[in-house]
């Protein structure tokens, strides 16, 4: 990537005529302007523009970003030596401006022109800038203000907004901090800010933090009942971000020098209004409130309307309602929060329920995905069969865990918790791969103390990666290779020493073995290959079953001659029981 910086950039000084030259047209020139705080409009003017050519003058102004879209840039084109202006209501405060000249006559031709730019201000009454005082406030995270601090910024709030000379009215608002991407903004003084037709009334709030973008932006107006305004009356509302609209004229577009504001209104007939903005713009965003009539009239002029404003940045909309879940993302280092809808609900918050499931298909798929671990049973009466009760012991394990995290997982109306939700999936995870492991191992036919160290040591290795990262594919794929790499080499190295295949019964091979890998094989390639979001629920419910099946299928059978429960210590009376495998007779001695 490539990055063209440009250096030594005039700047110009507000109502100074500057004299500027072009040399070449392949070198346009490059200046820009500081917008000061209260400024209400931009004025730029050239003029008395001169060539060394007979062609007559010809300049293109541009004024904003190049790099943004054609609406956050002004462009201005000026002919001959008479006089153009390009008029900017409502500049972004305390930014820089950038302006770019271009020549438009031929390559040889050197143009001079001068350029005058000037600003309209409106400044509260007093010596002291509101804004500077919010900024004061938005630093402090403290909230536990001293009486004394709340009567002061009262009085500096008065002083910042007298009525003699003032153009508007400003409202002090400060910043709390809750939680990541979660702010509410509170309004110091009365609850209900008072709005009148003859000045606007203007509250900051502040989103300047590396994060805030991330989030969603929410806006309530409630008219007081108590407010005294005519019944066509209206209360206007305009938020932008960077600088406010303060004409009155304006405030029914809502529109800034470079950006489009959100527009709102509140009347005796609509009380209450509300905005949402998704991952808002990082800056000064500026509500401006005004009263306004049809026809401004003595009886509107003495009118005061109370509103009050609910402002807060939340990290999802309405907590993703009831089929969605609020998640916390992070890409090329910018936090922001984002909606996952389940039971094919969409939208911003999750409240798009054209293509939503009805509460009896989402009944439906719990009912697969949770009654579908049933038929691990079949696989647990036969490891009970065998004598692996360890085995056994997993199963019921994963058949739990497993139904219980299903039961959890579902959107919408079909859920049941019985424990933290973490928790369930952690274990419905852990016994799902142990089970494999273990299985794994039954088929090796190791020596006993070597399969129960192997299963332990799996188990733990298998816990401690799945704490690392749960959904991570060598968690599954590295204990079952590693465990068949363990059972064919058993395999081969027994039927090399008996120079016969292994297990050596064809019927094992036909009737067991081919049927429960042939399940295990479809099961894997189900999971891996057609499993998706809008199918997941059969899906995955026939994995649970081709899983459960192929396992009852692979266990290998059991010792015929011992019995389950067979002692072989000592009693608790003292005596011992003695077995006889060859003749299955025991005696007391």
């Amino acid at each position: 990537m490539f990055v063209l910086r440009v250096l030594e950039v005039s700047i110009l000084e507000p109502s100074v005529p500057t004299w500027q030259i072009i040399s070449r047209p392949a070198w346009p020139l490059h200046t820009k302007i500081f917008v000061p705080e209260y400024s209400t409009a931009l004025k730029l003017e050239v003029q008395n523009c001169t060539t060394n050519i007979s062609v007559a003058c010809a300049l293109r102004v541009m004024v904003g970003s190049a790099t943004l879209p054609q609406s956050f840039q002004k462009v201005l084109n000026c002919t001959g030596e008479a006089a153009c202006s390009l008029l900017l209501s409502s500049p972004p405060w305390e930014k820089w401006l950038r302006i770019t000249v271009e020549s438009l006559n031929g390559p040889s031709a050197r143009v001079a022109f001068e350029m005058t730019a000037s600003f309209t201000a409106c400044k509260p009454g007093g010596a002291s800038s509101f804004l500077n005082f919010y900024k004061s406030l938005n630093q402090s995270q403290d909230m536990q203000l001293p009486e004394g601090s709340l009567n002061a910024t009262r009085y500096a709030a008065a002083n910042a907004s007298g009525q003699g000379n003032s153009c508007l009215y400003s409202q002090p608002v400060i910043r709390e901090d809750l939680d990541v991407v979660s702010v509410v903004f509170r309004i110091l003084g009365e609850s209900s800010v008072p709005v009148q037709a003859h000045l606007p009334t203007l509250l900051l709030f502040n989103l300047n933090s590396g994060m805030d973008s991330g989030g969603t932006l929410v806006l309530n107006l409630l008219l007081n009942k108590t407010s005294w305004i005519p019944g066509n009356a209206t209360v206007l509302a305009c938020l932008s971000v960077a600088s406010p609209v303060l004409n009155p004229n304006a405030t029914w577009d809502c529109r800034t020098a470079f950006s489009q504001g959100y527009l709102l209104n509140v009347s005796v007939s609509s009380m209450e209004a509300a905005l949402t903005v998704p991952y808002p713009e990082s800056g000064s965003w500026f509500l401006s409130l005004q009263l306004a009539c049809p026809k401004l009239t003595g009886e509107c002029g003495k009118a005061k309307a109370l509103v009050t404003v609910t402002t807060y940045l939340s990290p999802c909309f309405n907590d993703c309602g009831v089929y969605g879940q609020c998640s916390l993302l992070r890409r090329l280092g910018y936090l922001y929060a984002g909606c996952s809808c389940k039971a094919g609900w969409s939208g911003w918050s999750c409240t798009d329920g054209t293509k939503a499931q009805s509460v009896g298909a989402q009944t439906l798929a719990a009912l697969l995905l949770t009654l579908s671990n049933l038929l691990f049973l079949p696989a647990i009466a036969v490891a009970l069969y065998g004598c692996h009760l360890v085995e056994a012991s997993v199963y019921i394990f994963t058949m739990f865990f497993s139904t219980f995290y299903h039961a959890c997982d579902q959107p919408g109306v079909a859920v049941l918790c019985i424990m933290d939700y973490d928790t369930l999936q952690f274990c419905d995870f852990l016994g799902s791969v142990v089970s494999i492991w273990i299985t794994i191992l039954c088929m090796a036919q190791v020596k006993k103390i070597l399969k129960y160290v192997l299963g332990v040591l799996g188990t733990l290795f298998i816990a401690m990666s799945l704490q690392l990262d749960r959904r991570g594919i060598w968690n599954m794929m590295g204990p079952c290779l590693f465990a068949l790499v363990i059972m064919i080499s058993t395999w081969v190295y027994r039927g090399v020493k008996r120079h016969h295949c292994y297990p050596p019964s064809w019927k094992r091979w036909a009737f067991f073995l081919f049927p429960g890998i042939s399940l295990a094989l479809i099961a894997i390639a189900i999971y891996a290959f057609m499993e998706t979001n809008e199918n997941y629920y059969y899906t995955h419910s026939i994995w649970h079953v081709l899983v459960a099946s192929s396992v009852a299928f692979l266990l290998p059978p059991g010792d015929k001659h011992k019995k389950l429960w067979a002692w072989s210590r000592k009693l608790l009376c003292g005596y011992q029981i003695c077995k006889n495998d060859r003749e299955e007779l025991y005696a007391v001695t």
